[in-house]
């Protein structure tokens, strides 16, 4: 604000609009020297003046004039240091969770480690799909404050287009490679069920599993949702209850059906814990109790995989349905807890720009490399046999090492998600892109 336009300051307040170097100064005087006060009944001359004597305005004049402030510029004109501008983070979806994202996109990152060198201790070290699973109920719950038919329509939208595109190409190879269909093609329609296939393609196949339990889920979701809200902590521990009577009572059927029950039962925690979280019950929980539950659960995984090796031949939690349960649940019990708790939404990544941008292109196209990723590591063989034939290439490359096809695969991973990741966009009724959470188009003014 300009000087003019300052409410004039009087004797009793020159400190507070700034004018402390003339504040003792009173107003020079509008009357002659010699004349007589305007009130004498009120203030006779004898009596003591309430100011100090006026002073003749050629010995203390008004401070001079001061020219108005630069305007400070508006926003719209301040000049855009372009380096500055391009070191800003590609804009986020709103209500993105840098937490949940990096979660979600070191899963995937697990995922194909574990498929091209099938550790496992991989599941235990860091349980990719009850991570993924619990990440899913929590994005589930929320997405359902809007009426249920409409959530169900979404997901399944999302998710059967590019299942659809995937499948077109894995179908033609098996029927190419001497495979006969039956009426249990329907599955690769909707996979309800685990979808039919030949023994040349079940690298590729074998994977849907994980798209199959979470569309039931999503089909599910509406009553789990309602049921967990009658009463959560006691629905969320009876959630371990199904896999507990599978493995003790109740051996499902080993068939499509049997396999669909066991991973509902084996993931229904985690997914269940996504409610929870999404409804802020694990924040009025105890820590130490949290804690505690937590710790055994894991133990009693860990101890269980260990103690059963006979039964599969390997400790691997993806083998052994009730150890995966146990462990999951508590694994992601303690990552859920500890974002609630310690409030963890890892803004800081939005200062690496490059990592914040990786960390969106994996969680835009989620499906695409869970699909293609099988595909992917298939096509890393053949192509690295041919690298045999440059002698140059075989002198000098770890063509033998599994990492090496482990960055293979990972080259062609990026060339699926450029060339198929649209049908993401497409399905989720986005304009298709090459790569997702690029800079906008800048606007002219």
């Amino acid at each position: 604000m300009s000087w003019h336009e300052q409410p004039w300051p009087s004797p009793g307040y020159d400190h507070e609009y700034g004018y402390s170097g003339w504040a003792q100064q009173p107003y020079p005087s509008q009357q002659p020297e010699t004349a007589q006060q305007l009130y004498p009944s009120q203030q006779p001359e004898t009596a003591q003046q309430p100011y100090p004597p006026q002073q003749p305005e050629t010995e203390q004049p008004y401070p001079p004039l001061q020219p108005d402030p630069a305007p400070l510029p508006s926003p719209r004109e301040t000049p855009v240091d372009a380096e500055a501008e391009e070191e800003k983070p590609p804009p986020r979806p709103p209500g993105r969770d840098r937490y949940f994202d990096t979660l979600r996109a070191v899963a995937l990152i697990r995922v194909v480690g574990y498929h091209t060198f099938g550790w496992a201790w991989a599941g235990m070290v860091f349980p990719s799909m009850g991570i993924m699973f619990g990440l899913a109920g929590t994005l589930m719950a929320k997405s359902l404050e809007r009426p249920a038919v409409e959530v169900v329509r979404s997901r399944m939208r999302r998710l059967l287009p590019p299942f659809w595109f995937w499948g077109v190409f894995v179908v033609l190879a098996m029927l190419v490679h001497g495979w006969m269909p039956g009426r249990e093609i329907v599955f690769w329609v909707v996979p309800l069920g685990d979808p039919p296939g030949n023994a040349w393609g079940e690298q590729a196949w074998e994977i849907l599993w994980y798209l199959r339990t979470y569309l039931w889920f999503v089909l599910l979701s509406p009553l789990l949702l309602r049921v967990f809200r009658l009463a959560p902590v006691p629905v969320l521990l009876l959630s371990l209850a199904p896999i507990v009577v599978f493995h003790l009572l109740w051996e499902p059927p080993d068939d499509r059906l049997g396999s669909a029950l066991t991973d509902l039962a084996t993931f229904l925690f985690c997914w269940i814990l996504g409610f929870a979280h999404r409804d802020r019950v694990l924040e009025r929980l105890k820590p130490f109790a949290v804690v505690v539950l937590s710790l055994a659960a894991i133990g009693f995984g860990g101890w269980y995989a260990f103690t059963h090796q006979a039964e599969t031949g390997s400790y691997d939690l993806d083998d052994i349905p009730l150890a995966q349960a146990f462990w999951s649940a508590g694994y992601v019990t303690l990552l859920m807890w500890a974002k609630a708790y310690f409030r963890i939404d890892f803004a800081w990544l939005t200062r690496f720009r490059r990592t914040d941008r990786l960390v969106t292109v994996f969680n835009s196209r989620a499906v695409t490399i869970y699909l293609w990723h099988e595909i992917a590591l298939i096509l890393a063989v053949p192509l690295i046999d041919l690298f045999w034939d440059v002698p140059a290439f075989e002198k000098w490359l770890p063509l033998e090492s599994q990492w090496f096809m482990f960055g293979v695969g990972w080259v062609l991973i990026a060339v699926f998600v450029l060339v198929c990741g649209w049908v993401e966009d497409v399905a989720g009724k986005k304009k298709p892109q090459l790569l997702p959470g690029g800079r906008p188009a800048r606007m002219n003014p």
